[in-house]
């Protein structure tokens, strides 16, 4: 698509959910996507999946589920030319968890993985500069999970040269005035978080995020309770819509990409392969096509994925 500003192609990179959790979901998914490209549209491309298996003590941001193996993952992942990510934004981590051995044997495969360089979303400055120091074929994201909400905070984060990529606060999507005003450099490692439900007005996300934290430690945390309006539903999608950050295909099309930014973030984990679905008939698919693409994945697939 072209960018309305220089007469440029600009391509929108999406990040997806999952990694291991849906990789039964890709495997379904990704055979139809190649397949029929043109059921999808042509300005957009997957630019990463994300996440990490169960019980990972480096995990944050979302309790992870998925068995499957590492060397699983990757291989799908190298079929179809997508970098993989772990999610290892746990923002309590202390030195003496930097040794523990199944993290450090994930970001030695990720590491070593031919195809796509991989990368790792952090929280955690001290994993930072570990991660750095001894797996250097590696590139880092900034996670969400920082809760940066002042736009400055945010703008010197990108200026870090150890990211490649920045999820701000969900809060800052529609800051347009400030966003504009970034070089083209900064725009490219802007990763914006697109169809997040949480409550505009919450002021305890970073202490959600704590609490996952904890528990992926094993420990009960802090005992923390969402206490945002209609907690108790969940997720729903029709309410992330109605979200003042909300980020929909038309704003992408029509604002984010006309301003040249082009990365922009699925959330999704433990959110189940039917509303997976949803994220990519939404995003991705053209309307037109919708309907083949849910034929494709639930006539062949429906005991297996729902």
């Amino acid at each position: 698509m072209m960018d309305g500003i220089n007469n440029k192609k600009v391509t929108a990179y999406y990040h997806l959910p999952g990694l291991f959790e849906f990789y039964e979901f890709y495997k379904v998914f990704l055979p139809v996507y190649r397949k029929h490209r043109e059921y999808f549209y042509d300005w957009c491309e997957i630019g990463s999946i994300y996440g990490a298996p169960t019980d990972c003590l480096w995990g944050g941001g979302r309790i992870e589920f998925g068995e499957v193996s590492a060397k699983d993952v990757l291989a799908l992942m190298k079929e179809y030319n997508i970098s993989a990510r772990l999610t290892f934004s746990n923002s309590q981590l202390k030195k003496e968890h930097l040794d523990d051995k199944r993290c450090n044997e994930l970001c030695e495969l990720f590491s070593k993985s031919e195809g796509n360089k991989n990368g790792v979303i952090v929280h955690s400055d001290l994993l930072l500069d570990y991660l750095r120091q001894n797996y250097k074929n590696l590139y880092y994201v900034s996670s969400t999970t920082k809760v940066l909400k002042k736009f400055e905070d945010f703008y010197d984060e990108v200026k870090r040269e150890e990211f490649s990529y920045v999820v701000p606060d969900f809060r800052l999507n529609k800051m347009f005035h400030n966003l504009k005003k970034m070089t083209q450099f900064q725009k490219d490692k802007v990763e914006f978080l697109c169809n997040e439900c949480c409550w505009f007005g919450c002021k305890d996300r970073k202490r959600c995020y704590e609490e996952v934290s904890y528990r992926n430690f094993g420990e009960k945390g802090l005992g923390h309770h969402c206490m945002a309006p209609n907690a108790k539903e969940g997720y729903r999608f029709s309410k992330a819509m109605k979200n003042p950050a909300f980020i929909s295909v038309k704003d992408i099309r029509e604002k984010y990409i006309p301003m040249r930014f082009s990365n922009f973030k699925i959330e999704g984990r433990g959110l189940g392969n039917a509303l997976l679905l949803e994220f990519l008939l939404y995003y991705m698919t053209k309307p037109e096509y919708q309907i083949n693409v849910r034929e494709e994945i639930y006539l062949d697939n429906m005991l297996d994925l729902f």
